[in-house]
């Protein structure tokens, strides 16, 4: 009786460290959406027009692709680490590219205000 008791114990330890042998092996999917989510914003803001935000925009774009790859070859750690970049990048896009636009819309203003001091003296 103890002898199979024994024998059942050490199955279960054997089951517990194939599971967690394989739960370690499984390929967990790239959490990619943040990164591309970020891309599309900086697009939609419109950071292809300003050249600090296109430059940071490229690189978002670039580093994502890398992070891919990296994940393909099974560095996970590396690949999220390139993803963090990716979407930093992005978010400093749309963030130079809103700047750019809040400075041409100021622009603007200003230019409105002495166009009408100029008409009304």
């Amino acid at each position: 009786m103890r002898h199979v008791s024994k024998i059942r114990i050490m199955a279960f330890a054997v089951a517990v460290v194939v599971t967690a042998i394989a739960a370690g092996c499984t390929s967990v999917p790239l959490r990619t959406e943040a990164a591309t989510s970020g891309i599309r914003a900086a697009e939609e803001a419109g950071a292809a027009k300003v050249p600090q935000a296109s430059l940071h925009l490229q690189l978002a774009k670039e580093e994502l692709e890398l992070a891919k790859g990296l994940a393909a070859k099974g560095e996970k750690e590396n690949a999220a680490a390139m993803l963090l970049r990716a979407e930093a990048d992005a978010d400093l896009a749309v963030a130079l590219s809103r700047g750019d636009a809040e400075k041409s819309e100021a622009q603007a203003a200003v230019e409105r205000v002495r166009q009408l001091r100029q008409d009304n003296p």
